[in-house]
C-alpha cells in the first residue's frame, strides 16, 4: 500500500477517519483483523478493517450474483402460421403467457410459405395482436421483422413483482366472474366438450438462446394443421 494516507472504515462499517496506513494497520491488529484496500482509486484509497475470509466470502457471493445476471437468457419460441385459426392462436397464446410468467423471453415466429408472402400485413397484424394479449406480463422488444420468409416478434417478461400482481388480478377477476384462472382457460371446438389443455404438451415448441443463430430448417417439422 503505496498511499500516505487512507480513508478507514471498521468492521461495523463507520468511518474512522483519513489516516496513515500505519496507524490504520495497528488498529486493525488490535482487533485481531485485517487491513484491507477496497477502493484503489478513490482519493484517497478507502481501506476496511475486517476478517479477510469473511471479505473473500462477500467478494465470491457477489461474482456469483453478476455471473448469474448476464448468463444467456432463455428463449422461448412460439410458431404461428398466417392461418393458424382461432383455437390454435388461444394455445399458443396460453404458452407464451406461462413462458412469460416463469420469466422467460418468447420469440413469436411466422413462417411464410408460397403465396403467403403476398399477405405480410394481415399476418403482421396477427403477430402484433399475439403481444397485445400479453401486454400484462411482457413488453415488446422487437416489434414484428422480416428475415427471408420468417417473420418474428420478441417479446421481455415483465419483472417478477408485477408478473405477479398482474397473475393475482387475473385471478381474482376470473373468480369473481365464475371463470377458470387464465392458465386454465379452456377454448370450445365446434362439437366437442371442452378440454384443459395440458400443461407438459410442448411438442410445438421449442427451447432456444438468445446468441445462438437460427437454422432454416427448423421449420421443416412444424405442423400442418396449423
Amino acid at each position: 500500500m503505496r498511499a500516505r494516507e487512507i480513508r478507514v472504515i471498521d468492521d461495523n462499517g463507520d468511518q474512522l477517519g483519513i489516516m496513515t496506513p500505519r496507524e490504520a494497520l495497528a488498529i486493525a491488529q488490535q482487533r485481531d483483523l485485517d487491513l484491507i484496500e477496497v477502493a484503489p482509486q478513490a482519493n484517497p484509497p478507502v481501506c476496511r478493517i475486517m476478517d479477510f475470509g469473511r471479505w473473500k466470502f462477500e467478494q465470491r457471493k457477489k461474482e456469483k450474483e453478476t455471473h448469474k445476471q448476464t448468463k444467456s437468457v432463455e428463449l422461448k419460441t412460439v410458431r404461428i402460421r398466417p392461418h393458424t385459426d382461432e383455437h390454435d392462436f388461444a394455445t399458443k397464446e396460453r404458452k407464451a403467457r406461462r413462458f412469460l410468467e416463469e420469466g422467460r423471453k418468447v420469440r413469436v415466429s411466422m413462417l411464410f410459405r408460397g403465396r403467403e408472402m403476398a399477405h405480410q400485413d394481415l399476418a403482421r397484424k396477427k403477430v402484433l395482436r399475439m403481444g397485445e394479449r400479453l401486454t400484462d406480463v411482457g413488453d415488446i422488444e422487437r416489434r414484428p421483422s422480416m428475415e427471408g420468409r420468417q417473420m418474428s416478434m420478441i417479446i421481455n417478461p415483465k419483472p417478477a413483482e408485477e408478473r405477479r400482481r398482474a397473475k393475482a388480478k387475473a385471478d381474482a377477476e376470473a373468480e369473481a366472474a365464475g371463470q377458470p384462472k387464465p392458465e386454465e382457460t379452456v377454448a370450445p371446438t365446434d362439437g366437442e366438450p371442452e378440454t384443459v389443455i395440458a400443461p407438459g404438451e410442448d411438442d410445438e415448441f421449442e427451447d432456444d438462446f438468445i446468441n445462438e443463430d437460427d437454422d432454416d430448417d427448423e421449420f421443416d417439422d412444424e405442423d400442418d394443421d396449423e
